[in-house]
């Protein structure tokens, strides 16, 4: 993998808090408290080989999981672009993952050895402040980063392997992983929810959900999402299920195919491709045009501070000098009519100086019982996103791939050697 270019970001800020946190929950490198007769396939940050110890409970709370399907998503390409920090050798990375229970920690009592389950791509403890209001994004107790306290005044719950300023836990993309709280953090699978489509309430069913209802997409409205990636999509088919009457997904350049690629499950769906503009005409001035020169009621952003369009930011995020750039949410600001909405959904590192209506992180435990109801009842589509199924020994090529923009690569499922075969009208396994 890729040499993070941010790794002396902002030490300063390290000095600011000294103070001991507690958490109420152990963290731990593999060395140290992983099983060393027991070997696992893990795709790690910067790691000798593919294989590291087998995890095993340390916590009463733990849940050791067989993993059966992961995914790669593009919050992952800001791993591999150096624009995270505290990203650490032999780090196992992944963040959306589901898979059986091989075995539970003593404290566990609702999830039993065998069951089926999808894991939330963030750590909650079920008790703080905020986990008891089902806001389990910001929990209080499974993050003992000091460093992103810092930066921000304030710390995300602890994440699956997203570098060590969320926390530092071993993710999802092996062939085990431990899931602390495991009674919180895992979700039962029906038997008629195949995991091609239970594996994506980890995070991007969910994060696109929050963004349509935490914006505030309501009947008759008009909708602008920037980014045509798996979160766009599902934005836009969520917008039209809350009652907007039209939705305009924007995307170009390398981005551009999935434009084609949305609008055969949403029909109704309206595109701009910035790279195709006439001359002296912008996004802005495209969607006034559209929108009875006012704009339109709602704006989402879903696609990351990191893509940029001006050359002067593109030059700076290579060389390190920035890790965001607000081009895309200046341009939300000037787009949308008075008095609309802006929501802000992809992953920025750092503040833009501007505070919105920042969907962020979706609070996954708030809504992936209410989501797989509406996957079992098939009003929600999750395989319309998904577009090829590869082997877990290929992640490395498939990160490359995804880095790439390869055309026709959307959302993929990983299987690993405890995978079901692939279920009806899901994607044949693609050889690399």
């Amino acid at each position: 993998m890729a040499t993070s270019r941010a790794a002396n970001l902002v030490e300063k800020a390290m000095s600011h808090e000294k103070a001991a946190i507690t958490t109420g929950i152990t963290n731990y490198s593999a060395d140290d408290y992983g099983d060393p007769d027991h070997k696992m396939k893990a795709l790690m940050w910067q790691g000798k080989g593919f294989e590291t110890v087998k995890p095993k409970i340390i916590d009463d709370a733990d849940i050791i999981l067989k993993v059966t399907g992961s995914t790669v998503c593009g919050s992952d390409l800001h791993l591999l672009h150096g624009t995270i920090p505290e990203l650490q050798k032999g780090d196992i990375l992944g963040h959306e993952f589901c898979g059986i229970v091989e075995s539970v920690g003593p404290g566990i009592k609702k999830i039993k050895v065998g069951d089926r389950v999808v894991v939330s791509f963030q750590i909650a403890c079920g008790e703080c402040y905020y986990c008891k209001q089902k806001l389990s994004s910001v929990c209080e107790r499974t993050n003992a980063n000091q460093l992103s306290n810092s930066m921000y005044g304030r710390r995300t719950a602890g994440i699956y392997g997203y570098s060590h300023i969320t926390g530092g836990f071993a993710g999802g993309q092996a062939e085990f992983v431990r899931v602390p709280y495991g009674d919180v953090n895992c979700l039962k699978l029906p038997d008629n929810v195949p995991d091609e489509k239970g594996l994506y309430l980890s995070d991007v069913l969910c994060t696109s959900w929050n963004a349509v209802t935490d914006t505030g997409v309501t009947q008759g409205d008009t909708v602008a999402i920037w980014g045509a990636g798996p979160v766009g999509q599902m934005a836009a088919e969520f917008s039209f299920i809350n009652g907007a009457s039209r939705v305009i997904l924007i995307d170009g350049g390398l981005g551009a195919w999935r434009l084609d690629f949305v609008k055969k499950y949403a029909p109704k769906l309206e595109t701009i491709d910035f790279t195709k503009l006439p001359k002296g005409e912008t996004v802005r001035t495209t969607l006034k045009k559209m929108c009875d020169n006012r704009g339109p009621d709602v704006a989402i952003e879903c696609a990351a501070g990191e893509y940029t369009q001006g050359w002067a930011h593109y030059f700076e995020t290579m060389l390190g000098m920035e890790t965001d750039t607000s081009e895309l949410v200046n341009e939300m600001i000037t787009s949308v009519r008075a008095y609309g909405r802006c929501g802000i959904t992809g992953v920025y590192a750092g503040f833009t100086g501007i505070r919105l209506i920042g969907n962020g992180q979706a609070p996954i435990h708030k809504y992936w019982e209410y989501l797989l109801q509406l996957v079992q009842e098939e009003k929600i589509r999750p395989l319309d996103m998904v577009t090829h199924r590869f082997k877990l020994d290929d992640l490395e090529k498939v990160y490359s791939l995804f880095n790439k923009r390869e055309p026709g690569l959307q959302k993929v499922f990983i299987q690993t050697k405890f995978s079901a075969p692939p279920s009806a009208g899901t994607p044949a396994l693609t050889e690399l």
